[in-house]
């Protein structure tokens, strides 16, 4: 490839700089450096202004452009002096760079305006925004980037000491390139979080999935692997919103989180949200197994709905995921410990007596989420697929109460109410094909991923037993309609009362009647919730 590139040198010497940064972090010692080799330091506003108070000898760039900066600083780099001095190729355009005046800038320090931390401040308006949309740093970063061969650019203060180890001298060529490619990757993330903005802010109630879709992620951490050794991963987040989710979690111990841990993780706390947030009671524990609850429970103390989460299927719960809503303490933390084998526990806080008991089993990852932000699934999925990506909106609707419909002879009792809504919840969770037995804020049997419904059904009727839950009088829940009657057998000989579903079925009327000669009530929502 190299081979095919135009000429470059890899010892050219740096003679003039251009610097004019947002972020003015180390850029003084920059600067210093620079000048201690001789080399010209042109600068703009207040990147000058920073630079004149160190004591540094600073030219302004309107004495390069003749022309003094306009529009409260709107306008001071876009001229072609100081365009061609970043464009310029030092072999085939020395002629038109000297008859012209162009003196050419070998080095380019440029990071952009805060848009995104502006955009992220509570109170920030769309004027406040527009206003942080950088204009002449991306088409100096542009220039300078696509002219590589002849220019440096840096755009991050991480990347200042390795070009001040080398002065006077450029690096290297390849170095170069990268630092380049660093260039591209920050203005196209810059433009990316300026159109996802104005999407969300101007067409958010009629274009949520616009014609042309930019992602913009910046990673977090590295993985060990993915969802296998032989895999490579990494957890990226949405740039600009670090202070979210996993992205500010707090880990207090235990070893990286994996791939799949992550995935366990974000299927067991957004499944706690939605439990805890539809419960009267105070605490409500999730328990988590290759990305499906096993247990899930809500009691008036956490020891308590832990207990009753567990013992749905103390198997399944063996080194898997636990999350809860309340703090952990000493107490809670030695319950833990002394029942069962976990991989993660998660918490939105654990007190300072609980670190040194979950201390003890050092490999357990021991997390406290951030619970000040909206809760639950937000924005646009993504699923890569041959060829292309789906992007759906996220599952983050459910009906309530009165939106839905009893379609059996028998209304459900209060009881029997309480029952449906804590199973509807929770089967959300559940991958498909899914069905969910629940009783007094608790999971009894969950069916999970099942070619056919009935088998699922069936499975959940297993676990219980395996729990020793007796069924009589429970609440049956499945995320799509019953295409057929046989699942309201099953679950009448089970024991079930109560059973919803989302309805829409062209045997709805076969169901229906056969939970109404079983006495059953029977609720349709409406609504599906597939989850593959």
């Amino acid at each position: 490839m190299l081979a095919n590139m135009p000429n470059h040198r890899d010892d050219c010497t740096i003679k003039t700089a251009l610097i004019s940064v947002s972020d003015k972090t180390g850029v003084v010692e920059l600067a210093q450096a620079l000048s201690a080799h001789g080399i010209r330091l042109l600068s703009t506003g207040g990147t000058a202004k920073v630079l004149l108070a160190a004591g540094l000898s600073v030219t302004a760039v309107s004495e390069i452009t003749g022309q003094a900066e306009i529009m409260d600083g709107r306008v001071k780099t876009l001229h072609p002096k100081i365009h061609a001095g970043l464009l310029g190729r030092r072999d085939l355009d020395a002629d038109i760079m000297l008859a012209s005046d162009i003196k050419g800038i070998d080095l380019l320090v440029v990071n952009l305006y805060p848009f995104t931390q502006t955009i992220t401040q509570p109170g920030c308006s769309f004027n406040d925004a527009i206003e942080q949309i950088d204009i002449g740093g991306p088409a100096m970063l542009r220039a300078a980037c696509k002219n590589h061969q002849w220019v440096t650019v840096l755009t991050n203060p991480a990347d200042y000491q390795d070009v001040i180890n080398q002065l006077p001298l450029m690096p290297a060529h390849a170095a170069r390139q990268q630092l380049a490619l660093k260039g591209f990757r920050l203005t196209s993330a810059y433009d990316a979080a300026i159109s996802n903005y104005l999407q969300q802010q101007l067409n958010s109630d009629q274009d949520d999935l616009p014609a042309k879709l930019t992602l913009n992620l910046e990673q977090v951490d590295s993985l060990r692997y993915g969802e296998n050794p032989q895999q490579e991963a990494a957890f990226y987040c949405q740039s600009g919103h670090t202070d979210t989710g996993f992205a500010a979690a707090r880990q207090h111990q235990g070893k990286p989180l994996s791939y799949n841990n992550l995935m366990d993780a974000d299927a067991a706390w957004s499944c706690l949200q939605a439990i805890a947030s539809e419960s009267r009671m105070l605490a409500a524990c999730v328990i988590v197994k290759h990305a499906n609850p096993c247990g899930v429970a809500c009691a008036a103390t956490l020891p308590e709905a832990y207990q009753r989460a567990f013992a749905c299927d103390s198997i399944s719960a063996f080194g898997g995921i636990i999350a809860v809503n309340s703090t952990i303490d000493d107490d809670f933390a030695r319950q833990l410990l002394n029942n069962q084998f976990l991989e993660v526990l998660l918490a939105p806080e654990i007190a300072d007596s609980a670190l040194p008991v979950l201390a003890e089993k050092p490999n357990i990852r021991v997390l406290s989420m951030p619970t000040d932000k909206q809760a639950g699934p937000t924005g646009l999925e993504y699923r890569r697929i041959d060829g292309g990506y789906l992007v759906q909106q996220a599952d983050h609707d459910t009906v309530g109460r009165t939106a839905m419909s009893t379609v059996t002879d028998r209304p459900p009792s209060e009881q029997e109410w309480e029952d449906l809504l804590f199973a509807w919840q929770l089967v959300r969770f559940v991958k498909s094909n899914a069905v969910v037995y629940a009783r007094d804020h608790r999971s009894l049997g969950i069916g999970a991923g099942q070619m056919s419904r009935i088998d699922s059904a069936r499975i959940a009727v297993v676990k219980a037993d395996d729990a020793q839950f007796e069924l009589a009088g429970c609440a049956m829940a499945s995320e799509a309609f019953f295409p057929f009657r046989d699942s309201i057998d099953q679950a009448h000989a089970a024991g079930v009362t109560a059973i919803i579903q989302p309805g829409g079925s062209m045997r709805d009327q076969e169901v229906i009647d056969a939970a109404n000669e079983h006495r059953m009530t029977m609720v349709f929502t409406g609504q599906r919730h597939f989850r593959h």
